[in-house]
């Protein structure tokens, strides 16, 4: 790993603090992905506006919860990491239950970004992991 990655590595699980403010952020992103461009455009994502709503207002769900502990959480930040850190693992397995569910609807443009949401998701849920595990005797 080039040490610049490494520090920035350990700097993003040092503490929970970034890595709340990171998850919220990445959230916001998905539920306007998912509530507004992918709702707008159903045609060339092929997914039914009902589980676009659902997965949108979860994620707004999550940017609530994550920047409220960003903004109040000073101590004992991994049992809070733990809670968005399983949300996030539920949510990946839901929105992959979702595209199972409707394949034949999806376009390749859709599966697309289910395919890449499904990455960001897996690498913040590890990244989280790490944290927790890195920090759970330190609080």
């Amino acid at each position: 790993m080039p040490d610049r990655f490494k520090d920035f590595f350990n700097k993003l699980t040092g503490s929970g603090k970034y890595l709340f403010l990171l998850d919220g952020t990445g959230a916001l992103l998905s539920a306007f992905f998912l509530g507004v461009v992918l709702r707008q455009f159903q045609a060339l994502f092929g997914m039914p506006e009902d589980p676009l709503a659902v997965l949108a207002l979860l994620a707004c769900g999550f940017v609530c919860y994550s920047w409220t502990c960003y903004f109040l959480v000073k101590d004992k930040w991994p049992i809070f990491l733990r809670v968005i850190m399983i949300a996030n693992a539920l949510y990946a397995l839901l929105s992959l239950g979702l595209v199972y569910r409707h394949f034949e609807q999806l376009t390749a443009l859709g599966v697309t970004y289910f395919v890449l949401e499904l990455i960001v998701l897996v690498v913040v849920v590890w990244v989280e992991y790490v944290a927790i595990h890195r920090n759970k005797y330190t609080q």
